[in-house]
């Protein structure tokens, strides 16, 4: 692992243990060359996966702007971030478990539309109006009508 503080390429691992979300190893390292210690995440990946949008431009799957667009949706929401973290893992796992590396934009839309419906509507919300490109008020009143339960909108 290369130092992110001289570049050296020989560094010591001085502690491993399983990261706080339990799919990832952390790695205390130490730099021989300048003395720097800093830490590296391990996570399993099963295969590599591949992002059709619907361009229909390919670019690899990035696991960091997935949890960014998340994190954001979520900004100042009441949900603890071990949970998020957890989310994101088990989005990152039925995607790798699909079966097929090519995977369209819009499957991975829904199913983090899924697993934010299931946690907080706000964020659910707020992800459904960038994801479904929302251009005005109208089209946040549409989508939270169809939240309502039937017994609301008849009211």
């Amino acid at each position: 692992m290369r130092c992110p503080f001289c570049g050296n390429i020989d560094t010591q691992v001085k502690d491993s243990r399983p990261a706080e979300d339990h799919v990832s190893i952390r790695r205390r390292r130490f730099c021989l060359a300048c003395g720097g210690r800093f830490t590296t995440y391990e996570r399993v990946q099963l295969r590599d996966l591949v992002v059709i949008k619907s361009s229909g431009k390919r670019e690899d799957f990035d696991r960091s702007k997935l949890e960014r667009s998340i994190r954001i949706a979520m900004q100042k929401r009441p949900v603890e971030q071990e949970r998020l973290d957890q989310m994101i893992s088990g989005i990152v796992r039925r995607l790798e478990s699909m079966g097929d590396t090519d995977i369209p934009s819009k499957v991975i839309g829904e199913i983090v539309m899924e697993s934010l419906a299931r946690i907080d509507a706000v964020g659910y919300v707020r992800f459904a109006s960038v994801y479904k490109n929302f251009h005005s008020a109208d089209d946040f009143d549409k989508f939270v009508a169809e939240l309502r339960p039937a017994t609301l909108r008849e009211e």
